[in-house]
């Protein structure tokens, strides 16, 4: 008995890895499709725009681990990967929860991708330093990224859910 439970919990942390890696290209271009629209909005009298805390992660890890200066290119593709594990993690995590308390995927996971914005976005990376703080953003950033973020769940809870049904 105790190994099906531990091969359900097993089943459910690839199900929601995989989840959170679809559902991290599924933000990105929802976050895309958001920047195209409000391309007016960005003018070039808005204020400098600040490096994401994805690349500000990676650089962390880049001179902290293997002593590497990023460059601007690197930069980038380093950021995406910090995106993927980020979301890969974070998915990981649901999977299991979603095997211990199927109530974790109440809403369709949109409730779950508000609280990754909300703790993740709102709480850790300001404290890291990776961000400044929440009220120095305008409403329009919370609600951005709020939004993608819901995006984030809503797909990591349909792919997941529908790998369990495979697996």
């Amino acid at each position: 008995m105790e190994n099906s439970g531990v091969n359900k919990m097993a089943k459910g942390a690839v199900a929601g890895l995989i989840g959170g890696i679809v559902a991290s290209f599924a933000m990105e271009k929802f976050q895309a499709l958001l920047s195209g629209l409000s391309e007016k909005e960005n003018s070039p009298d808005s204020d400098e725009e600040e490096e994401p805390a994805t690349v500000k992660t990676a650089k962390l890890i880049s001179e902290g681990l293997f002593d590497h200066r990023l460059s601007d290119e690197e930069k980038k593709t380093a950021g995406e990967a910090v995106h993927y594990a980020m979301g890969a993690a974070t998915g990981f995590i649901y999977g299991i929860a979603a095997e211990v308390k199927p109530a974790a995927t109440t809403g369709l996971g949109i409730p779950f991708g508000a609280s990754v914005w909300l703790i993740a976005d709102e709480g850790i990376v300001p404290a890291a330093g990776l961000s400044k703080p929440p009220a120095e953003y305008p409403l329009s950033n919370h609600l951005y990224a709020l939004s993608s973020h819901m995006v984030y769940g809503l797909t990591t809870e349909l792919v997941r859910s529908g790998l369990r049904k495979l697996l």
